[in-house]
């Protein structure tokens, strides 16, 4: 298999997972921005692989599958970590909308490729202001510290409210797309 410059950026999207956990457990007083940069960063390697794939007509299958794995690997663990400092129902309940949409969303597409219908499931605007949603929030959550005053975690949480309520809309309309294959094969 050939690795192109942009499945080597999403592979490092991947490897810097284990570097951002470790630097939201560092000790020290600067760890939530050190933990946010990282986040940013592999935030920012998502649109930089993407459109180099693009730029450079080396889009790949595996890419196409490593691409979107990487985002939820990275979203799911940052969720994650913020629900174990934050076990709050204000941050546990948007978290489990988002994990939940994104399970299943993955399973459908899964089981609309199986039956030839992948092209029917695309990425939509709402998915794409969901995803940007999501970012903000997470990035100003992780930050956890004001900026110019401001309470960046509460901003962060308004943000991902807002991620929660695209996600299921999201979510809505994909079933939907979906729903003339899935009740065909039911």
């Amino acid at each position: 298999m050939n690795i192109t410059l942009p499945t080597s950026i999403t592979l490092f999207r991947i490897a810097l997972i284990p570097v951002f956990v470790v630097c939201f457990y560092l000790p020290y007083p600067w760890a939530n921005q050190a933990a946010a940069i990282v986040f940013l960063l592999a935030s920012v390697t998502d649109w930089v692989d993407g459109y180099l794939a693009r730029a450079m007509n080396q889009e790949s299958a595996f890419g196409a599958f490593l691409d979107p794995v990487a985002d939820k690997l990275m979203v799911a663990v940052a969720i994650v970590l913020l629900v174990a400092v934050n076990p709050s129902p204000l941050v546990a309940i948007p978290s489990l909308v988002i994990i939940s949409r994104e399970i299943t969303v993955s399973a459908l597409r899964e089981w609309m490729a199986e039956l030839g219908s992948r092209a029917t499931i695309k990425v939509s605007f709402v998915g794409k202001a969901k995803t940007t949603a999501q970012l903000i929030s997470l990035i100003l959550m992780i930050y956890n510290e004001p900026i110019l005053g401001l309470p960046t975690f509460n901003i962060g949480l308004i943000f991902f409210y807002i991620a929660a309520v695209l996600t299921l809309y999201s979510m809505l309309i994909y079933l939907k797309a979906a729903w003339p294959v899935m009740s065909k094969h039911s």
